[in-house]
């Protein structure tokens, strides 16, 4: 059943109320379907109030499909899966244009669309195509618009991609190069459930009856969650916090310490810092917060800036890895 989003309440107060009636059950049918996940819910829900797009990275089995096809049923979102192979071409991904032949006998190329012309688009295994067909949705992540035979044709709103990859199997594999790493907002790392949620997931997923979550939005819902989010104050001190962090991270800056220096061979650009201030803002949302404070900051650091940070080889060297340059630079 979807809730009725066309008719916004005139009063701030109320708007404000709704849509924290709205939060509270996007997350209850979403706990419906995933057990436990919290943080890893949260961080995808801010990637959609962000319009960002979100890399989830995780063993196998540990439900990244589910739960990017579960948060598209919930949000009413047209949903697809794209699964990438070796084999796979950038046309299976946009579409083409096909030569058609009408009753008449004339004979016309009309464009058959892709599976990228939906809402919420899963690329699963983005890392196991070429770097041609990679590069096919560089376009569509960033201007929200794909090109074919001359002709740009705009996708629809809203438009998120969440890409899986799996970090344990390298083998025949196409590392995504930086500029396509740098587009998505977010980079989630999925980790094992606990031994309690475990058993909850055994007992509701090997039953006759599955769990199913409730349709509670639709696409107009969802761009007033995203202009929500935008509204949500950013105070100063937060500001110059973000600008710090992010300087942080560039080696030879003002801002770089030693370690800096010693184990980051490229730090983030600006796009790190414009993405932390959505990312703060969409997060005292979610929480009901009238601003954006450091505690959002903190949290949403790690996901933003780890796939945009670049270990020299004194870090590979030594074993040290993104999240703890990034663990050195918060504390």
């Amino acid at each position: 059943m979807t809730t009725n989003t066309s008719s916004a309440p005139a009063d701030p107060a109320e708007q404000w109320q709704q849509v924290q009636d709205q939060v509270a059950n996007i997350r209850k049918e979403t706990a419906r379907v995933i057990v436990g996940q919290d943080a890893v819910v949260e961080q995808m829900l801010v990637s959609l109030l962000c319009k960002g797009h979100c890399l989830l990275e995780g063993v196998p089995g540990l439900a990244k499909t589910l739960l990017a096809s579960t948060l598209g049923h919930i949000l009413g979102l047209k949903f697809q899966r794209i699964q990438f192979t070796p084999d796979l071409m950038p046309t299976d991904i946009i579409g083409s244009e096909i030569l058609q032949q009408d009753s008449t006998g004339g004979r016309k190329f009309e464009f058959t669309p892709g599976p990228i012309f939906s809402n919420l688009i899963l690329a699963d295994e983005i890392n196991r195509t070429p770097p041609k067909t990679q590069a096919a949705l560089l376009e569509a992540m960033q201007e929200k618009q794909v090109t074919v035979a001359g002709k740009t044709r705009k996708l629809d709103e809203p438009f998120i991609v969440f890409a899986t990859q799996n970090p344990i199997e390298h083998e025949g594999t196409y590392p995504l190069p930086e500029a396509q790493l740098d587009r998505f907002f977010y980079n989630i790392k999925i980790g094992y459930p606990t031994i309690e949620e475990e058993e909850q997931i055994v007992n509701l997923t090997t039953g006759r009856n599955l769990p199913v979550a409730d349709t509670i939005l639709d696409t107009a819902g969802v761009v007033a969650l995203q202009n929500a989010s935008l509204d949500v104050p950013l105070p100063e001190n937060v500001v110059k916090a973000i600008l710090k962090l992010t300087h942080s991270t560039r080696p030879g800056s003002d801002h770089a310490t030693d370690y800096v220096n010693n184990y980051i061979a490229y730090g983030a650009g600006p796009r790190a810092s414009q993405c932390l201030a959505r990312a703060v803002r969409a997060l005292a949302l979610l929480r009901g917060k009238s601003a954006a404070s450091i505690d959002e900051l903190k949290d949403a650091v790690l996901p933003v800036l780890r796939h945009r940070i670049t270990p020299n080889y004194n870090a590979t060297g030594e074993g040290i890895t993104e999240d703890q340059i990034i663990a050195k630079l918060i504390s």
